[in-house]
């Protein structure tokens, strides 16, 4: 008799988005009769994870749980797992690799000038570059965390002063006009969600906090470029190696140019959360989007060992 495995829901971790995702592990597991939810105090799996009895389901956002380390140590252990693989995490995770990889699939993308933390370029080279406005974030973070929005060579001297001697950064010109995201599901784009945040800047704040920003979804973007939108989403999830699920961010400037910014392979499933908007404008509701995300590892889980 082979036994249906147990779903855990792990989420918590000490990255810097650990509270958020507790709360999307908690509305995953809500969903999910009969799984367990699992709230790591620590970066490092459970003794107890086994590949014969249990599929994961991760919530578990930046760091450890979105840069591969996790998904490695489950690959190596033999515990199938719903979402991207350790080697998609860790390239989705560095924004430069990701976008290296949006230029060879096709996929707008503008240009960035990236640096350590120790190794800083100057003000006046960064205006030089890329313009008078400019978006400093880390290279390798998730959820808006170190964000700097900035007008000015005065400003970004003040910023690049702030950033610490460590860790790596990027640069970008300041895309202006509407700012929206669309989720993936086994490669197939759903919904274009529109985000309008009520401070006019989507940051880690803005993000998380109901009622900071409305959510237009479907977006009122005409059939054509929703098309093309979708499509050029779909060519980053392909190139980018993902799998199961991710979402990604892109930018409509009032020229009608669209440019991506990022996939997230573990996108938030908190009630404020773009991916459960992207999935209802495809007649998909949260449980059910939640039993879609953890049905590719179920598979997995049941597929015999070939020696």
């Amino acid at each position: 008799m082979t036994l249906t495995p147990e779903i855990i829901v792990l989420c918590g971790g000490l990255s810097s988005e650990r509270e958020v995702s507790l709360r999307s592990g908690q509305a995953i597991s809500s969903v999910l009769p009969g799984s367990r939810l699992i709230d790591l105090t620590a970066d490092v799996l459970p003794d107890w994870l086994d590949g014969s009895r249990h599929v994961v389901l991760p919530a578990l956002h930046g760091g450890w749980g979105e840069d591969g380390r996790a998904q490695a140590e489950m690959e190596a252990r033999g515990i199938a797992f719903a979402g991207c693989s350790s080697a998609a995490n860790r390239l989705c995770m560095d924004k430069v690799a990701t976008k290296r990889a949006m230029r060879g699939a096709g996929v707008p993308a503008i240009p960035e000038v990236a640096f350590a933390g120790a190794a800083k370029p100057t003000a006046d080279a960064l205006v030089a570059a890329l313009g008078e406005s400019i978006v400093i974030k880390p290279s390798d973070q998730g959820s808006s965390v170190g964000l700097y929005m900035l007008e000015g060579e005065a400003a970004v001297a003040k910023a690049l002063a702030e950033i610490p001697a460590s860790g790596h950064w990027m640069a970008e010109r300041r895309l202006r006009g509407r700012e929206m995201s669309i989720g993936l599901l086994a490669g197939e784009p759903m919904g274009i969600v529109e985000i309008v945040p009520l401070t006019g800047v989507y940051d880690y704040k803005t993000k998380y906090t109901k009622g900071a920003s409305e959510y237009r979804f479907p977006a009122a973007v005409g059939p054509e470029l929703t098309a093309a939108i979708g499509a050029a989403a779909a060519r980053l999830f392909a190139a980018c190696g993902c799998r199961d699920f991710a979402r990604a961010d892109v930018f409509l400037e009032p020229d009608g140019q669209f440019y991506f910014l990022e996939i997230n392979t573990m996108p938030g499933m908190t009630e404020t959360s773009l991916m459960p908007k992207s999935a209802s404008c495809v007649g998909l509701d949260f449980p059910l989007l939640v039993r879609r995300m953890a049905a590719p590892a179920l598979a997995r889980a049941a597929q015999p060992v070939r020696l």
